[in-house]
């Protein structure tokens, strides 16, 4: 998954990343509103943490930005406000939660996890498409009963499909959502994940397609 992260205390910044990447996500790091601004109109982001009391303004404009602009990737709040006034109101703005400082970095990820389910229309950590089984959380991925290890990039491109089964990603596309602003890589490096995605899916009812043109879509054809 990739994550646009809204926060201008870099100490906080920095350890709030390092546990992102740890679970092996991207993450883009704006610092103010307008950089966050410019992020969200280029990018393609699955999850965006957002501090409110940013340098150049207030993060609830950020929030009021995007959804008037269709933007529906889903936005957790991180602020030291804690009145339920403030919570009510983030969440009426189109906040998908709200995560008070200082919070517990456990706590986070997980509601991060929650969101994230909610978000690809599943309450379970391990989805299901056809004879795959692919564990989210424990990074598990299991094709006809057999277990299968996934180096970190793999997985997370396989988890991008599965959570979109049925949407068709181009190589830029898939470009943008594994790999952060400051990586330096060609579409050349999708067709190798890719490659690499169809050995370990061979046997199995479930294929990786290229449609000519267009990109790749991940197809259950049982």
């Amino acid at each position: 998954m990739k994550y646009l992260l809204v926060e201008d205390n870099m100490d906080l910044a920095n350890a709030i990343s390092s546990r992102i990447r740890l679970d092996g996500h991207i993450v883009d790091h704006a610092a103010k509103i307008a950089d966050a601004t410019a992020f969200a109109s280029t990018g393609d982001y699955d999850l965006i943490l957002l501090d409110i009391m940013l340098p150049d303004g207030d993060g609830r404009s950020f929030l009021k930005q995007q959804r008037a602009a269709q933007n529906d990737t889903p936005i957790i709040v991180l602020t030291a406000r804690s009145q339920v006034s403030d919570r009510i109101s983030m969440l009426d703005l189109g906040a998908d939660d709200y995560v008070t400082k200082p919070f517990d970095h456990s706590e986070l990820q997980a509601r991060c996890r929650a969101v994230l389910r909610r978000k690809s229309g599943s309450a379970q950590s391990v989805l299901t498409v056809g004879d795959v089984e692919f564990d989210t959380l424990a990074g598990h991925l299991s094709v006809k009963g057999q277990s299968i290890n996934l180096r970190n990039r793999e997985l997370r491109l396989l988890e991008l499909l599965i959570t979109s089964k049925g949407q068709v990603f181009s190589k830029q596309k898939l470009v943008d959502r594994l790999f952060s602003y400051d990586d330096d890589v060609s579409e050349n490096a999708i067709e190798v994940y890719i490659g690499r995605l169809r050995k370990h899916l061979e046997g199995s009812r479930v294929q990786i397609k290229t449609l000519r043109g267009l990109g790749y879509r991940l197809d259950d054809d049982g």
